[in-house]
């Protein structure tokens, strides 16, 4: 008794078109150029539990001590994963020259609860932020950028209580 034409989609032909087709994503060369170029400068953090938080929570993103995960070179996470750390060092990057002027928008962000990302932290628990820790990073930020933020230098070393 023939009622459908189901056999054509059969799940071990869906399943081998799938598979194909990850095969195939890998081949794209996006996503896989996981440099962490040398730092330019560093900052002189306000205290250790700023710059530990801001490495918990921030590093990944926005500096260039970027730690690469295994899923950071299987496609299609690979290019979320390479899109979220290009956008994040464009925007506030700690190892460049000049990343005091955004210091005041990345302060911003984490107390909208708009950074760490949602998209982050479900493979990083270990960047979510208790509201203590929370405003302990954006009082942090503040105070470790913030006269370099008014400069616009974002150069360290060169504080006056050396």
């Amino acid at each position: 008794m023939h009622l459908t034409r189901q056999s054509h989609w059969s799940p071990a032909r869906l399943l081998g078109l799938l598979l194909g087709l990850f095969i195939v994503l890998q081949l794209v060369p996006y996503g896989r150029a996981h440099a962490n170029p040398p730092a330019a400068v560093e900052p002189q953090w306000d205290s250790p539990s700023t710059r530990a938080l801001f490495d918990r929570a921030c590093a990944d993103c926005h500096s260039h001590r970027t730690k690469w995960p295994w899923y950071s070179n299987v496609a299609p996470v690979s290019w979320l994963v390479q899109n979220h750390v290009d956008e994040g060092r464009h925007k506030f990057n700690i190892n460049t020259p000049g990343f005091g002027r955004d210091a005041d928008e990345a302060a911003s962000q984490v107390r909208k609860g708009a950074m760490p990302e949602k998209t982050y932290l479900p493979m990083h628990p270990e960047a979510r932020l208790t509201d203590t820790e929370r405003d302990q990073l954006i009082r942090g930020l503040q105070a470790t950028f913030g006269g370099e933020s008014e400069a616009g230098n974002g150069e360290s070393g060169d504080n006056d209580g050396d």
